[in-house]
């Protein structure tokens, strides 16, 4: 095992040692070492009570952020390192947090409250690895497995039910049996968590290599968070472009879109709407007009519900609505005004969401679906490499330069640089000073004519 460790645990580490305390780093920081991949956040414990900790640092900045719970984070070199007194727990009223702390001197006591095995080992350079539960074994076999009893460990967290799906995304780990089972028995219990807990949950679980598998495989447990999803479940879908049911499409979708929060997000929903308006013809074909539109109004209430930024929502939601547009087809007016309404990165991604979505139909149209996304991307590349045109701030001239050739400062103002705009984006009009200074003049003075 490579145990390097920052020169800022270093220092917590040796202060706690040289003040006649134990001090162990643990949780996923060890996890994370084992499996030879960053650490991004280190977790101490010690047997020093939380007032000990701060006067061991008082030299350091000292904040208390969970004193209460025995957790105090020390600043090193801008480097925040929690500290966390060994504790035991007990009641859990909430499902979420402990009625009551109380501090132990047991290392051991202190790892078997906590939530999986492979999060359950503790190690300090002296002793080397302390692992009661097994947590080695567990990491080697790639197996996410409650420290203890499944079911009392969900009953004191319920957050854990999607931790542990999430670990079992992103790590590419198999969820043990007996775990495995009371997820399936007590995902209710989510009801008692926040939904800002639930959806950072999600957003990293959608980015696992295993995310699709999880989804599927654990689908009682999302449809439960999402009940708008369920209905895609045996959707069935008779048509040539299609050789899943909704739901199984869109698991293929999620799979074969980058792995970034708003983009499997979009895939995840891009086709949600589906059940709600499928409509069968005379010759037994599956049609689903106007999906896109539905689809973006059930996104939009979960993404409310489960309070997302009104920026991700409405960055999720344009990507739902517009997957299905045709790049090969589209005019170069449309996709100015797509750059224009939400920027090229945006309009970029649209790209990525339709290939995703036609590389979960049938593989025989993947070869043709590729070249229409190549010709679009041409096209979009070269809208791209001109002098850029795609909002009223691009134009060169603006409200002044129209009051100074005398047209009022009416409603028809706006309108005339509108339609500037439109005639610019059309290539009717260049978009330089002059040119766009007599445009106005006879737009203007031609409608107040008809006023």
């Amino acid at each position: 095992m490579n145990t390097e460790l920052s020169t800022q645990v270093k220092v917590v580490l040796n202060k706690l040692n040289l003040s006649g305390h134990r001090a162990y780093i643990v949780g996923g920081a060890i996890r994370n070492i084992i499996m030879g991949l960053p650490v991004h956040d280190w977790d101490i414990a010690t047997d020093a009570s939380p007032e000990t900790v701060s006067e061991v640092f008082s030299g350091f900045r000292v904040v208390e952020t969970g004193i209460k719970h025995g957790t105090v984070t020390v600043i090193i070199d801008r480097a925040p390192i929690e500290i966390t007194t060994f504790r035991a727990e007990k009641g859990y009223s909430d499902h979420r947090r402990p009625d009551e702390v109380l501090f132990v001197n047991d290392l051991t006591r202190d790892l078997s409250r906590r939530d999986f095995t492979c999060n359950a080992i503790a190690y300090n350079p002296d002793e080397g690895i302390t692992d009661p539960f097994n947590g080695l074994s567990d990491i080697n076999n790639k197996i996410i497995r409650c420290v203890g009893n499944s079911t009392e460990r969900f009953e004191e967290d319920a957050l854990r039910i999607l931790r542990a799906l999430r670990f079992s995304s992103v790590l590419n780990f198999d969820i043990c049996i007996e775990t495995s089972k009371a997820i399936h028995k007590y995902y209710g219990l989510l009801k008692f968590i926040s939904v800002e807990r639930i959806y950072a949950e999600l957003r990293k679980l959608v980015c696992g290599d295993r995310a699709a598998k999880v989804l599927d495989e654990y689908s009682d447990v999302f449809f439960f968070l999402m009940p708008e999803l369920e209905a895609m479940k045996g959707c069935e879908q008779n048509h040539i472009r299609h050789i899943y049911d909704v739901w199984g499409h869109t698991l293929k979708a999620v799979d074969s879109v980058r792995p970034v929060p708003e983009l499997r997000l979009a895939m995840l929903f891009h086709d949600c709407g589906k059940p709600c308006v499928k409509s069968t013809d005379e010759k037994g074909i599956d049609h689903f007009y106007s999906h896109s539109e539905k689809s973006k109004e059930l996104a939009s209430d979960i993404l409310y519900r489960f309070k997302a930024s009104n920026s991700e929502r409405n960055h999720i939601c344009t990507l739902v609505e517009k997957h299905g547009f045709e790049p090969d087809i589209i005019s170069r007016k449309t996709y100015r005004k797509y750059i224009g309404s939400y920027g090229p990165e945006i309009v970029k991604e649209l790209f990525e969401v339709r290939e995703a979505d036609f590389r979960a139909q049938n593989p025989v149209f993947i070869e043709s679906e590729i070249k229409r996304n190549e010709a679009g991307l041409e096209t979009l590349n070269l809208i791209l490499g001109e002098e850029p045109c795609f909002s009223l701030k691009d134009l060169k001239i603006n409200g002044n330069d129209l009051l100074s050739l005398g047209i009022s400062p009416t409603h028809l103002l706006g309108s005339v640089l509108n339609r500037l705009l439109e005639e610019v984006m059309d290539g009717r009009i260049k978009n330089n000073k002059a040119d766009l200074l007599k445009r106005a003049e006879d737009i203007y003075y031609g409608n107040s004519k008809t006023e």
